[in-house]
C-alpha cells in the first residue's frame, strides 16, 4: 500500500435500548501514517458522521418483546433516508442496550440484524462495552487525554446507569447499575411498571411500591434518592456487592474521580436540554424526576462537572465510529476463511522466559479449548499472545511446532486464529504455513484483545490490512 493511498469504510451503529432506538452512519478514513521507508501502519485517520437517524421509541409488544418488525421497518426507513442499502455498510455494530438485553427475543433481534442490515455488522450486548462505547461516543474518552484529571463518564437511559472510567486515554474500569428512566412507569396515576432490581431494592428499604398503585410522589422521590445514592457510592467505590441495583461486577477502577460527566437520555435533563418537557415528563417515567435529583445531590457537588459533546446519542455515536480497530499490515490470512464472527479469545502470556512461555503453553491451548469447545464441536478461538517480545527467526520457529503440536493434542480443528500485539502476524504465520500447508490461518497483529473477549475479523480491504472489531456478547 503507497503512503497516500486510502480506504473507506462505511460503518453504520445502531442502538437498540431501553425506551429508545437510534441509528448513525459514519465514513472511517484508512491511511498508512507510516514514512515510506518503515513498515506499513495503516490506521483510521478521520471519521465523518454521514447520517444520524431521529430518535425513536423502541417497538416492543404487549408480552414485552422485542417487535422485530418494527426495529426493521426503523432501520430500513433510515437507510432510505439516507440514500444507502445494507450492501454498502462495510462495518460497524449493533448494540443492544439497558433493559432490553433482557427481553426474551433479544438475542434473536440482535443476530437477525446483524445478518440483514449489512455486509460486517456485529453483534454486541454487554454493560463493560455499553460504558466505553458510551464514553467514546460523548467525547469524555477523548477530553480524558487532554488534561490530567480522572474523568467518569455516567450514561443513563431507560435501564442502566453505565459508568467508564478514563484518565489519559487509558481506560481505569467500569460499573453498571440499574438506574434508569424507564425503571418505574406510570399511566393514569397509577404505577404501570416497576423493574425486578428497584422492586427489590424497595423491599431492602422498606418502600411499600407495587405495580398497580396510585402513585405516591413521596415513595417516588425515596426510590430515586436511593437510585443518587447508589451513584454515588459507585463513584467512591463503596457500593457493595450485594447492592440490588449493582448489575454485574462493583467499581473496577481504584483511587479517586475528580470529573462526572453524563450522557444517554437522563443526560438531556441534566444539562437542560429537554426544557419542552412538562414536569410530570410526557413519557410517563421517572427520567425528569432522575436529572432533578442527580443535579440536587449535594455529595455529588465535590466533582467538577463537565458537559460531554454527545448526550443522548453517545452510546450509538461510540457503535458507529469506535467499534472497528484495524490490523496491521504484517498479517497473513487466508482469505476463504473470511469473514469471521464471535470467535472467544483465549490468552496465552508470554511475560518472563521463552522457555517458561514454551512450558506453559500446552496447558494455555488446553484450558481455552476446554472453555470455549468442551465437546469438541470444532468452535474456533482466537490464541491471544500478549507480553511477548520480539523474537528470533528460530524462536519463532519453536513457537510455531509447540503451538501446533498443542492444538493437535486437544484435537483443535481449522481454521487456526492467532493475534499478537507486536508486528510478529505474517512471519508466524507464514512459519505455521510451513510447518502444516494444509491448514486455513489467519495471523494477524497490531491487536490489543482481553481473555473473554470476542473477534470479528472482516475481509481483506485493498491495503493488505483487515478490519477488527473487539467486543461482550452477554445476554442476561
Amino acid at each position: 500500500m503507497k503512503v497516500t493511498e486510502e480506504d473507506i469504510l462505511i460503518s453504520a451503529g445502531i442502538d437498540i435500548g431501553t425506551s429508545t432506538t437510534k441509528l448513525i452512519l459514519s465514513r472511517l478514513t484508512l491511511k498508512n501514517t507510516a514514512a515510506m521507508i518503515h513498515m506499513p501502519r495503516v490506521e483510521i485517520v478521520d471519521k465523518e458522521i454521514l447520517y444520524e437517524s431521529p430518535i425513536f421509541q423502541t417497538p416492543l409488544r404487549e408480552n414485552g418483546s422485542i417487535d422485530m418488525k418494527g426495529v426493521d421497518d426503523l432501520v430500513r426507513s433510515a437507510y432510505e433516508k439516507a440514500g444507502v442499502t445494507k450492501d454498502v455498510i462495510q462495518t460497524g455494530a449493533v448494540i443492544i442496550t439497558g433493559e432490553t438485553v433482557r427481553k426474551s427475543n433479544a438475542e434473536q433481534m440482535l443476530h437477525h440484524l446483524t445478518a440483514d442490515a449489512g455486509r460486517f455488522l456485529v453483534a454486541t450486548a454487554g454493560a463493560d462495552l455499553e460504558s466505553i462505547l458510551a464514553a467514546k461516543g460523548s467525547g469524555t474518552f477523548g477530553y480524558s487525554k487532554e488534561t490530567d484529571q480522572t474523568i467518569a463518564n455516567i450514561d443513563i437511559g431507560g435501564g442502566t446507569a453505565n459508568t467508564a472510567v478514563y484518565r489519559k486515554g487509558q481506560l481505569l474500569g467500569t460499573c453498571t447499575l440499574h438506574v434508569g428512566g424507564k425503571l418505574i412507569e406510570f399511566k393514569d396515576g397509577y404505577v404501570d411498571d416497576l423493574s425486578p432490581p428497584v422492586y427489590q431494592m424497595c423491599r431492602e428499604l422498606s418502600i411499600s411500591l407495587k405495580v398497580g398503585e396510585k402513585v405516591d410522589k413521596d415513595k417516588i422521590r425515596r426510590v430515586i434518592d436511593a437510585m443518587v445514592e447508589g451513584i454515588h457510592s459507585m463513584l467512591e467505590g463503596t457500593i457493595k456487592e450485594d447492592h440490588p441495583l449493582l448489575l454485574g461486577h462493583p467499581p473496577s477502577w481504584s483511587g479517586e474521580i475528580d470529573s462526572i460527566a453524563f450522557s444517554g437520555g437522563v443526560s438531556e435533563g441534566i444539562y437542560g436540554l429537554d426544557e419542552d418537557e412538562d414536569e410530570d415528563n410526557q413519557w410517563g417515567d421517572i427520567g425528569r424526576l432522575l436529572s432533578s435529583a442527580l443535579k440536587e445531590k449535594q455529595s455529588l457537588k465535590r466533582f467538577e462537572w463537565i458537559k460531554p459533546r454527545e448526550t443522548v446519542r453517545a452510546t450509538v455515536l461510540g457503535a458507529g465510529t469506535h467499534t472497528t480497530n484495524i490490523s496491521g499490515s504484517t498479517i497473513q490470512v487466508d482469505p476463504d476463511v473470511l469473514p469471521l464472527k464471535d470467535i472467544p479469545v483465549c490468552t496465552v502470556d508470554g511475560e518472563g522466559s521463552f522457555s517458561g512461555l514454551l512450558l506453559s503453553l500446552r496447558s494455555s491451548v488446553g484450558s481455552g479449548i476446554q472453555v470455549f469447545d468442551p465437546k469438541r464441536e470444532g468452535v474456533p478461538a482466537a490464541f491471544f499472545f500478549k507480553n511477548l517480545s520480539m523474537l528470533r527467526f528460530q524462536q519463532i520457529q519453536t513457537l510455531a511446532d509447540v503451538f501446533l503440536g498443542a492444538l493437535n493434542d486437544y484435537g483443535y480443528t481449522q481454521p487456526v486464529i492467532v493475534v499478537f500485539e507486536a508486528d510478529l502476524g505474517k512471519s508466524f504465520g507464514q512459519t505455521l504455513q510451513a510447518v502444516d500447508p494444509d491448514i486455513n490461518i489467519v495471523c494477524i497483529d497490531q491487536v490489543q484483545v482481553e481473555h473473554g473477549d470476542y473477534l470479528d475479523i472482516g475481509s481483506k480491504l485493498h491495503s493488505d490490512v483487515v478490519p477488527v472489531i473487539i467486543k461482550t456478547l452477554t445476554f442476561q
